[in-house]
């Protein structure tokens, strides 16, 4: 593929990306924060109990083969329908072994309410891997323009439907209303604007083809996923359903402003770069151009949220929601070098590194896990602390592989990242002053928000830093093209 090409698709793909994810996530953030109002912390904290079980469950279903089928460049029709078949018999098994469990996921928490939640909101499960292939197929050819009209319509008449069930009083399965209407939704409108559908055909072929490269990440995974959920369960059973409730909130706000844009340029390159993962001297090239991007977007959202988290969560939660003020501004120091961690790991993936990822997963979570069981002991604030931790030490740890592949080490990207990076912790603490000098909350959020891109960017510009430049560069061929 040629460099213009590339390029044209990765503009595309990201402007679209961009709109799918942020269109999408507006709509949920709103019907979110409507429920929020409607709901209590620990209607929230009930299902946050069961996230670990339902995220280890679809990393199972999907078995490193979604991945597998982008990386590869020799794919087949059989290969997207036996991974069909596959993602649909293990969520079956899943299901089942998830609905005897109840009892005993209940007893755990002490909370008998979860046997009948647990066999109902487990059914998305089955429900979801009817439309995994679909997905993939759409990430692999870059649309993410029917990717954003399935997932806004998905988005919006779920989130209505949830809201009309909270309104009834039924507390928690409003919330499992919501979740049942987006897995059915999501089926109806991927097979109506994809429109493609499973041969009946099953190859072993495929399976071993796949099974190599995905059986790893599966393990990597797992691991991965069991690190990330496991809060949920130490939270919820040595805290209170409540603090749940507030812990995954305040999560929920630290993802939304750099996890969204993180994934979305993530998920972007990765079938792009696939395309030259033989090409080490353009795959580098491009891989900084797009790290350098990443971080220049996500580290200002991320530090502006910082400064302004007190009047965010009170304008937009209410009073009740106060406990995951101090809880999002530690996140956001976790939450900070997800961008860096996932970039690194997407170089790995592009270059069909699974073994060096399962190998790094079992380094990280092992380190993890035990500061997760030396932070138990405290309280929930010291929990969060010990996660920002972990996110340092996890993003040194990736950038030694990157290095080995393409000499692209920590020092290097430090080097690179390093003036927005510190120009971003300087707007974080402007933001801090503004919202602690002036007492109306609105007013607060407005100039602390203001005030911070005013600066921030005015000094990229004023200083010229590269990301900058790139991105203007990308939106006016965008407007050329039009």
């Amino acid at each position: 593929m040629n460099f213009d090409n590339l390029k044209s698709q990765a503009i595309h793909g990201t402007i679209w990306s961009f709109v799918e994810r942020f269109s999408t996530q507006a709509v949920h953030f709103a019907l979110t924060i409507i429920m929020a109002r409607l709901l209590t912390p620990n209607d929230y904290g009930l299902i946050g109990m069961l996230a670990i079980f339902i995220s280890l469950s679809q990393v199972f279903i999907d078995g490193g083969f979604s991945t597998a089928l982008v990386q590869r460049q020799d794919r087949t029709d059989e290969d997207f329908s036996t991974v069909f078949y596959i993602n649909l018999s293990v969520s079956v098994v899943i299901y089942l072994i998830l609905f005897f469990c109840a009892p005993l996921i209940a007893d755990f928490y002490e909370q008998p309410l979860l046997v009948s939640i647990t066999r109902v909101y487990s059914i998305n499960l089955i429900i979801n891997s009817l439309v995994a292939v679909n997905k993939t197929k759409l990430v692999i050819k870059v649309d993410f323009k029917t990717q954003s009209k399935i997932s806004l319509l998905v988005a919006i008449l779920s989130g209505v439907l949830g809201i009309v069930a909270a309104l009834n009083d039924v507390g928690v399965w409003a919330l499992v209303v919501q979740m049942l209407a987006q897995a059915v939704f999501n089926v109806i409108f991927s097979f109506w604007f994809v429109k493609w559908f499973p041969a009946k055909v099953f190859s072993k072929k495929s399976f071993r083809k796949l099974f190599k490269f995905g059986s790893k990440l599966l393990v990597a995974q797992i691991i991965s996923n069991i690190y990330s959920n496991i809060y949920n369960v130490v939270i919820g059973k040595k805290f209170t359903s409540s603090d749940l409730g507030f812990y995954t909130r305040a999560h929920q706000f630290a993802l939304f402003a750099g996890g969204n844009i993180s994934q979305i340029l993530q998920r972007v390159t990765f079938p792009l770069l696939s395309q030259i993962q033989d090409n080490d001297k353009r795959l580098l090239d491009v891989y900084k151009k797009y790290l350098q991007l990443v971080t220049f977007i996500v580290f200002p959202l991320i530090m502006i949220m910082f400064g302004s988290a007190k009047p965010l969560i009170l304008i937009l939660l209410g009073d009740k929601w106060s406990g995951c003020i101090i809880l999002l501004q530690i996140m956001s120091f976790s939450c900070l070098w997800d961008c860096v961690i996932l970039s690194n790991l997407n170089l790995l993936y592009v270059k069909g590194r699974s073994d060096l990822i399962l190998k790094l997963e079992i380094i990280k979570k092992s380190i993890a896990f035990s500061i997760l069981v030396i932070s138990m002991f405290f309280d929930l604030i010291i929990v969060c602390v010990g996660q920002a931790v972990y996110s340092l030490i996890a993003l040194y740890l990736n950038t030694i592989y990157t290095k080995k592949i393409l000499n692209y080490g920590f020092i290097t990207q430090m080097k690179e990242i390093l003036p927005w990076l510190l120009l971003s912790f300087v707007i974080g603490g402007l933001g801090v002053i503004i919202c602690n000098t002036i007492e109306n909350e609105y007013l607060a959020m407005i100039f602390s928000v203001t005030a911070c891109l005013i600066t921030y960017f005015g000094v990229s510009f004023l200083l010229k830093f590269t990301p900058l430049n790139v991105a203007v560069e990308l939106v006016k061929e965008k407007i050329k093209k039009k």
